[in-house]
């Protein structure tokens, strides 16, 4: 009974796998189906697989027995090499159908061997044409587009208007039809607005790949008195004079030139504005890296004063390293008012390393003579001295005294009546005996007194006519004394 009834069940099962196997081939045909292009508009984009190349098309498949063309000009190099195998995948604009061909377009150089209803379709499709620039006429040039005759205005041949007409004369551009007018009689085309859209997409692209730090090739495109323009591939940016060298640059042509391909640093980016800064210093090694090393502090150095400044001068030591001769370090003890009283600019000058800053790149130098050290001669408590005031303070006067010293002479020392107003009475200048009242060479001070000088006058006033009366007393008794012996001699006599 088992066997019969798997008799029995066979057909049933064979029928089972049939029914799989056509669902699966109606879902592989309705997934392919779905991935065919249905109806076509101009411009849209289609990726199909090359199937033949053959005379000067390419064929490619666009599902079942449908085929579309591209021109095999379009995968061709300048040296006429061709690109593109069977089998390849490729990404296509649709145009439109002529002779009963479907025609599309890689937008590598826009389509060619032209009709004026090819033209008439790529303009209709926002698509673009490959045209050979003729020869100049009056406000433009005369562009051929396959077998027509079209005009490109001078402002339209290329992104910063024409340069030399000769330039483009023979040579071959995709172009987009602008005006498509009177029955194909008035044929407007720009080589401008394409390359306006491949510039955009470049910067694009960039603002993607570009960030602060960057290194990037770039290609000189202008010299500015304030920096360089270059081209980053698509936008431009700006190098300033102070990001094209270490050192001073006098001119910078003398660096650069307009062509030039130089690889910089990308130091700062604002989208908003499309402005990029970038740099070739950054790309140089930094001098001041070795400067502690190179300049140690104490060593003596030689270098061009290059800029003077209210509070000092720059010295060039190097390409990339100035030092700071600050205006208190220009000269021993001489008081001046500005740099350019001691020194001038390309004056070179040796001077003395004081501080070497590598981290805020500063060096600071001094070009004064070191001072010879004065022994300073102070005066003994109680002598009297005849000095100069040189300023009265509230407290007191300060006098500057024989030897440069100075000495303090306070209010209470001054011998005049309370109140006083000392500054009129003793101007800078003034001449003023004092005495010395104390000496303090550890803290450098010197107390004066000026009453103190008419009290030591008085005792030595009286000191000298003491020792004058003591003299005379002596002398008269000397002479009463041989004036008794006088007296005696004579009476013998007698």
């Amino acid at each position: 009974m088992t066997e019969e009834r798997l008799g029995e069940l066979s057909p049933d099962q064979g029928n089972t796998d049939e029914e799989n196997n056509q669902e699966e081939s109606f879902a592989t045909l309705f997934e392919q189906d779905a991935k065919l292009p249905g109806r076509l508009d101009p411009g849209q984009k289609v990726t199909s697989k090359v199937v033949s190349i053959s005379g000067d098309f390419v064929y490619v498949s666009l599902g079942g027995k449908s085929e579309g063309v591209i021109d095999l000009s379009e995968f061709k190099d300048e040296e006429g090499a061709t690109s593109i195998s069977v089998g390849d995948e490729v990404d296509s604009y649709f145009v439109s159908v002529q002779n009963g061909l479907k025609r599309f377009t890689t937008l590598r150089r826009g389509l060619s061997t032209l009709s004026l209803k090819g033209i008439r379709d790529a303009y209709e499709a926002g698509l673009p044409v490959s045209g050979k620039v003729v020869k100049q006429l009056k406000g433009g040039f005369e562009v051929s587009a396959g077998k027509v005759r079209c005009f490109c205005p001078f402002s339209q041949i290329d992104l910063r208007g024409y340069r030399d007409a000769e330039a483009y004369i023979a040579e071959t551009y995709p172009f987009k039809v602008l005006e498509y007018e009177e029955d194909g009689r008035n044929i407007i085309l720009s080589r401008r607005v394409l390359l306006e859209e491949e510039q955009q997409a470049r910067i694009e692209a960039l603002k993607q790949e570009l960030q602060v730090g960057t290194e990037i090739s770039a290609r000189v495109r202008s010299i500015q008195n304030f920096g360089v323009f270059v081209d980053l591939g698509g936008i431009d940016g700006l190098v300033p004079m102070s990001e094209i060298g270490w050192g001073r640059i006098e001119n910078v042509r003398d660096v650069l030139s307009v062509g030039q391909e130089i690889t910089v640093k990308i130091i700062a980016l604002d989208w908003e504005r499309d402005r990029l800064t970038a740099s070739l210093k950054a790309m140089q090694p930094d001098p001041f890296l070795a400067a502690a090393e190179k300049y140690p502090v104490d060593s003596t150095v030689r270098g061009t004063i290059v800029r003077l400044a209210p509070f000092g001068a720059f010295v060039n030591l190097e390409p990339g390293i100035d030092g700071l001769i600050h205006i208190s370090k220009l000269g021993a003890g001489r008081r001046i008012k500005h740099p350019s009283e001691v020194v001038e600019v390309g004056q070179v000058v040796e001077a003395q390393v004081k501080e070497v800053d590598v981290n805020n790149k500063r060096i600071s130098l001094a070009i004064e003579q070191p001072r010879q050290e004065e022994t300073t001669v102070f005066p003994e408590a109680g002598d009297l001295l005849d000095g100069t005031v040189e300023k009265a303070l509230t407290s007191g006067i300060l006098v500057k005294l024989p030897g440069g010293t100075v000495g303090f002479v306070p209010n209470s020392e001054m011998g005049t009546p309370r109140g006083t107003n000392h500054s009129r009475m003793f101007p800078p200048g003034s001449p003023l005996q004092v005495m010395v009242t104390e000496v303090n060479k550890d803290r450098n001070r010197i107390t004066l007194s000026r009453s103190g000088v008419a009290e030591m006058l008085e005792k030595e006033e009286l000191s000298h006519y003491m020792d004058k009366i003591q003299k005379n007393d002596q002398s008269s008794e000397s002479l009463g004394s041989f004036g008794e012996l006088l007296r005696a001699a004579m009476a013998k006599k007698k």
